[in-house]
C-alpha cells in the first residue's frame, strides 16, 4: 500500500503546495456538484462554481487549454443552469426532466462539432498539439460541452455524455500526473451512472422544491 500512495504523491514532487491544495478543493466541490446534480438539487450550480473557477486557474497554470475552457464554461453554464432550473411551470412546481427533443439533438451535433472545430483552433494557434493527450482532450471538451448545456435545460440525455467524458478523463488525467483529478473522475462516472438511473425515475415529473 505504500507504495501506491509513494507512487501518487511522487507526482506532485514538483508542483507547489498551493496547486495541490487548490486541486483538492476543487475536487471536493467538483464531488458535491456531481452528487448534487444526480439528486437533482439547486446546490449543483453554486458548488460547481466553486470547483470550475478553482480549474481554470490551476489548468491555465499546468496549461492545459482544453481542460480551462471546458471548466470556464461549466462557469457560465452553471449561471445559466441556475436560472433556468428555479423556473417554474405553476405556481408550485419547478421545470421537469424531459428528454432531448429531435431540435435539441441537433443544436447537440452542432455544439459538438463548433466546440471541436474551436479547440482546435486555439490549440494550433498556442502551438499546444506536442502530445497524443491534446488530441484527446479537443474530443473531450466538445462532449462535456453538449452535456453541460444539456444538463443546464435538464435533459436526461446529459449523463450519457458524462459518462462517456469521464471514462476516457480516468486514464487520461492519470497520464497528466493529476492524480487526485483521475481519481475524481472515477468518482464522477459511478455518480453519472446512478444519476441517469434517478432522472429516469423522475421523468416528466415536476419537482415542488429543489432542495433534496
Amino acid at each position: 500500500m505504500s507504495h501506491i500512495f509513494d507512487w501518487i504523491f511522487a507526482q506532485y514532487d514538483n508542483t507547489p503546495t498551493y496547486l495541490i491544495s487548490l486541486e483538492l478543493i476543487g475536487v471536493f466541490f467538483g464531488f458535491l456538484s456531481v452528487w448534487y446534480a444526480k439528486r437533482e438539487n439547486i446546490l449543483v450550480f453554486p458548488t460547481g462554481i466553486i470547483s470550475t473557477g478553482i480549474f481554470v486557474y490551476i489548468l491555465l497554470v499546468f496549461g492545459l487549454l482544453g481542460d480551462m475552457l471546458i471548466n470556464a464554461y461549466y462557469f457560465a453554464m452553471s449561471v445559466y443552469g441556475w436560472y433556468v432550473w428555479t423556473r417554474k411551470v405553476d405556481e408550485t412546481h419547478f421545470i421537469p426532466v424531459t428528454r432531448t427533443s429531435t431540435l435539441e439533438k441537433r443544436w447537440s451535433v452542432l455544439l459538438f462539432t463548433a466546440t471541436l472545430i474551436f479547440v482546435v483552433l486555439i490549440y494550433l494557434l498556442f502551438d499546444k498539439f506536442n502530445t497524443w493527450t491534446a488530441y484527446v482532450d479537443t474530443v473531450t471538451t466538445a462532449i462535456f460541452f453538449v452535456g453541460m448545456w444539456l444538463m443546464a435545460r435538464k435533459k436526461l440525455e446529459n449523463w450519457t455524455f458524462w459518462i462517456i467524458g469521464d471514462v476516457i478523463s480516468i486514464p487520461l488525467y492519470l497520464y497528466k500526473g493529476l492524480i487526485f483529478t483521475s481519481f475524481q473522475y472515477l468518482l464522477f462516472t459511478l455518480i453519472a451512472i446512478f444519476g441517469y438511473l434517478e432522472w429516469k425515475r423522475n421523468l416528466n415529473k415536476s419537482p415542488q422544491t429543489l432542495l433534496k
